[in-house]
């Protein structure tokens, strides 16, 4: 369970983060969507320990993630290109996080697997360095890198942006299944309103940092109120 409580950050004059109370309970799959601005890419930060708030806290599993690291086991996260390590080639890089998580070889492997269709051939094998990649496979790279450690928590910011329709497709089809599965919590934030509805169980729409909206989602009854809110947002 994540709670997040009196949780404030500014960069200057602008707000980029007001929240008076948060709870994210376990299994839920989040969806974050809002405007640019609106302070999803601050919270995650911030969620990651990346960032400091200037005021209040977070709790995951009621630990405050800048007083403990007790809680980077349990989770996963990609953000942007910044997690990556490009002087990699993608086999080196999954090497090297399975050995700073003791996960043997063959269990690297085994866990990848399932996502091999994602690469549609265009990320492992290829013997290029990270670097080289285009932006959508480095976005591929990262989002298995963070679902190979099978976390209970994972954070993915914007992880539709560049992904190719069918990569957006089959991306849908894996978060949806790794939380039936396994009962993983998955916040994303997300610009595409019609993916986020499609696989979210709840939805919360931020704009200038607070939260404008928390709803429900079991049978995608967010899609209706989002179109609603940025239609007239745009008038």
């Amino acid at each position: 369970m994540i709670e997040i409580s009196n949780l404030k950050k500014r960069f200057g004059e602008t707000v980029a983060c007001d929240i008076p109370q948060l709870t994210i309970t376990n299994g839920e799959l989040l969806g974050l969507v809002g405007n640019n601005g609106a302070g999803k890419t601050t919270l995650f930060r911030m969620l990651l320990d990346l960032l400091k708030p200037d005021s209040g806290h977070v709790l995951i599993d009621g630990i405050n993630p800048s007083a403990s690291e007790d809680w980077k086991q349990a989770t996963a996260a990609y953000i942007d290109e910044g997690f990556l390590i490009d002087y990699l080639t993608p086999e080196e890089y999954f090497a090297f996080l399975a050995k700073v998580s003791d996960m043997p070889k063959d269990e690297m492997e085994e866990r990848l697997k399932p996502m091999a269709r994602f690469t549609n051939g265009e990320v492992l094998g290829q013997k290029k360095l990270i670097r080289n990649l285009s932006a959508g496979n480095k976005q591929k790279v990262g989002i298995m890198a963070a679902m190979m450690r099978q976390p209970r928590l994972l954070i993915l910011d914007e992880p539709f942006n560049v992904l190719d329709p069918t990569s957006q497709n089959m991306l849908k089809h894996m978060l949806t299944e790794y939380r039936q599965q396994s009962g993983a919590t998955i916040l994303l934030s997300s610009h595409n309103l019609q993916h986020t509805v499609d696989i979210s169980t709840r939805i919360v729409l931020l704009e200038h940092g607070k939260v404008i909206r928390d709803i429900a989602n079991d049978n995608q009854e967010a899609r209706q109120q989002l179109v609603d809110y940025f239609e007239q947002d745009a008038e």
